[in-house]
């Protein structure tokens, strides 16, 4: 799992151009799905199936997609203003290399302030300064130089709308004291949590309900993907599995297991289930954490507050310092696997449908 973690923080995978992500899901869900395809949002659907006629369905959906930016404009010097794709700021990942994705060739450059070596005559820079104008660091502050002329950018493809993600130089997993850190386990980890979950139930042969694995789009602009395949596959309770908060206003810590939540800034998720995904982490040892959460917002709380989807419900992975450099402990995506594991196969499940 850790070498498929690797590899999935290290691919590409800005919003609306989740190509390289979109290709491990569909090589390790052909391994262990009854199905597997791509809808018409680019999602990867996985479905393994139950022998019983009358199953209940769950779709699980964890997303492809990740913070990244877009170039906005190119600037007759041939550096690049952008905007972000997500909620991220420049200082979530900080100044350095990044990757641009023109259409022709990929590109190296570095996202920059300037020189901190400068006066009020540099408004732009001299306001960020914290012994002068003290602005919190925003898009309107940075640039990316390319070091290109803009016949060359052109000749590689890179124009208004060209994607440009953080530079797979710093993506590297970073293993420390029993846990482990990197840029982009959201929602990567998560990824692999729904491959080990789908690995565990093939062994458990028939299931009691058919159960979705939906790698989703674009859930970092809207959760768009996930709506889509919310509304297009057969009704049932939407699982997302995320990233989750570890802060003291929730409860939640990084030492602790599986945050469970029970509403977000956009729904209420569905009672019962959420019961349940907690009365299994309990079950297997592990000791879960039920949050109520501000500021978050999920495929699942997008697909219910919009209406496509009846019930909701939200599992979180620990994450400290989420959308920025995240930590999560080693065994994080074992222990939501295992609780995935124990709330899909179970019989249990089938009562959310009484």
């Amino acid at each position: 799992m850790a070498d498929l973690l690797q590899e999935l923080v290290g691919a590409y995978g800005p919003v609306g151009q989740e190509d390289a992500v979109r290709e491990i899901c569909l090589r390790e869900a052909a391994a262990v799905a009854d199905e597997v395809w791509v809808d018409g949002a680019g999602n990867v659907v996985a479905l393994l199936k139950s022998e019983r006629r009358d199953a209940p369905v769950v779709r699980v959906m964890a997303h492809m997609d990740e913070l990244s930016m877009i170039v906005k404009r190119v600037e007759p010097d041939g550096t690049l203003r952008l905007s972000p794709l997500g909620t991220m700021y420049p200082g979530n990942f900080g100044l350095g290399p990044v990757a641009v994705l023109g259409r022709q060739k990929e590109l190296t450059a570095v996202l920059t302030l300037g020189s901190e070596h400068t006066t009020k005559e540099s408004q732009r820079i001299w306001e960020t300064k914290p012994d002068q104008g003290d602005k919190a660091l925003d898009w309107l502050h940075v640039y990316a130089f390319t070091g290109r002329s803009t016949d060359e950018l052109a000749d590689a493809g890179v124009t208004a709308g060209t994607r440009v993600c953080v530079h797979r130089s710093k993506r590297e997993l970073v293993r420390f004291g029993g846990y482990v850190g990197s840029y982009f386990l959201d929602d990567r980890a998560a990824i692999v949590v729904l491959l080990e979950t789908a690995r565990r139930l093939r062994a458990h042969g028939s299931l009691p309900v058919d159960v979705y694995l939906v790698f989703t789009t674009g859930e970092e602009v809207g959760a768009n993907g996930g709506m889509y395949a919310a509304r297009a596959l057969p009704d049932g309770v939407t699982i997302a599995v995320e990233v989750g908060p570890t802060e003291q206003e929730y409860g939640t810590s990084v030492h602790g297991g599986p945050i469970i939540a029970y509403s977000d800034a956009l729904t209420v998720y569905d009672k019962p289930t959420a019961d349940r995904l907690m009365d299994v982490a309990a079950r297997s040892g592990l000791s879960p954490q039920p949050a109520v959460l501000g500021a978050f917002e999920s495929d699942a709380s997008h697909s219910k507050a919009s209406g496509v989807c009846p019930r909701a419900a939200l599992l979180c992975l620990p994450t400290l310092s989420t959308h920025g450099y995240e930590v999560m402990a080693a065994d994080a995506v074992v222990d939501a696997a295992t609780v995935l594991e124990g709330f899909l196969a179970s019989e249990d499940v089938r009562q959310l449908d009484d």
